[in-house]
């Protein structure tokens, strides 16, 4: 009897030094929680329970005079001919920065090689890339100019640069989202299809003109595809890259939007954003965010692709590469990707009965781990 009432207290006197390391985590680590919990809880409530976007809209609306300062920008370098008299399936955008000079020269000479495309696939893809001036440009040093002479050399020598003058920065993405479709709208509205994409994103080219070609024969519309994130919360933690002040949205959660890293939408959606954002507030500086704002005002809803990647980097195998479109997160292997994932064996790696279950096998492993990566999805090893 003696013993089991030591056994009682010493049991007790554990849980109570448990209790307390529990709490005392729990102190430390709130705001950590609270974050990654309770707004989610409240953004997802809101998202499903409430869903009154039209606030939104309403609250950001402002007049054309006032919308079109953010988006009216003079031109620094410009192509206007680039679609011209061409039957053009798809304006491919790729956001880059003035120095990234390495990250271009690496996408024109793989996944974004118009002759490659013209010449293997049998179709017109024009590769843009849109930006901003140098955060610098301001500066009168020898590395200014030095920057300056080499974007206009580069323009001079491929004609596919298209500059406005605002800083390129992160809190002016949402300007650049509004060159890429006023420059389409200008430009080049008679392409069937336009994605926007990172300078760091693989784009699986010969499987998304597969895909498009699809959609093309039969005449979709209201496209907006890529992968999407529903009922996000805004970030209040300061210190986050990804800040969003409750004066600019004070809502529990986004609209439902793509991953910025690359989504594509057809030309008529393109149109549709185009006039939406003529009569917005485009200070929301996250510009996937103002992209799901706009699409509310355009009654266009985002659908989900398993194959377009989120902010992460997908698995690098065969099975993968066969049905893959983008991937994120590629500043120095690009060549080395596009190499790997267009080798010819790896063209019907899944046919067959025996192909099939070894691949469904090899994208379980690799892409139900359970931790989240934000790449493909689960579901992507049954299709």
């Amino acid at each position: 009897m003696f013993m089991n009432c030591r056994r009682v207290k010493k049991c007790q006197f554990l849980r109570l030094i448990s209790m307390c390391c529990v709490m005392s985590l729990l102190m430390v680590c709130w705001d950590h929680v609270d974050h990654h919990v309770v707004s989610h809880v409240k953004s997802y409530s809101y998202r499903y329970l409430i869903n009154s976007y039209d606030f939104i809209n309403k609250s950001l609306s402002v007049s054309p005079e006032e919308a079109a300062r953010f988006g009216s920008y003079p031109y620094l370098l410009n192509n206007k001919d680039i679609c011209k008299d061409q039957d053009v399936l798809l304006l491919l955008f790729v956001k880059s920065s003035p120095g990234n000079l390495k990250r271009r020269q690496a996408i024109r000479s793989t996944w974004g090689n118009e002759s490659y495309i013209s010449h293997e696939l049998g179709v017109v893809v024009k590769v843009v890339f849109a930006m901003g001036a140098h955060p610098d440009v301001l500066s009168e040093s020898v590395i200014q100019k030095k920057l300056h002479r080499d974007l206009h050399k580069e323009h001079k020598n491929h004609g596919d640069l298209v500059q406005q003058d605002f800083l390129d920065t992160f809190h002016n993405l949402t300007v650049k989202l509004l060159l890429q479709f006023r420059w389409t709208h200008e430009n080049c509205a008679h392409a069937h299809f336009l994605m926007t994409a990172d300078d760091d994103v693989f784009i699986h080219l010969p499987n998304l003109v597969r895909y498009l070609q699809d959609l093309r024969r039969q005449n979709v519309q209201n496209l907006w595809v890529g992968h999407v994130h529903r009922g996000a919360p805004p970030v209040r933690r300061r210190d986050s890259k990804y800040y969003m002040p409750f004066d600019m949205y004070q809502w529990s959660s986004y609209p439902d939007y793509t991953a910025g890293a690359g989504y594509v939408v057809s030309g008529d959606v393109a149109a549709k954003i185009y006039q939406a954002s003529l009569s917005l507030n485009a200070s929301m500086y996250i510009d996937d965010v103002f992209m799901g704002i706009c699409a509310i005002a355009a009654g266009v809803s985002p659908q989900e692709h398993v194959y377009f990647s989120g902010e992460g980097k997908t698995p690098y195998h065969p099975c993968i590469f066969e049905k893959m479109i983008t991937s994120h997160g590629h500043e120095d292997d690009i060549r080395y990707l596009w190499k790997a994932a267009t080798d010819p064996q790896v063209e019907g790696i899944s046919s067959g009965l025996v192909g099939k279950l070894y691949c469904t096998a090899v994208k379980l492993t690799l892409l139900c781990k359970p931790y989240f990566t934000n790449t493909y999805s689960c579901t992507a090893a049954f299709t």
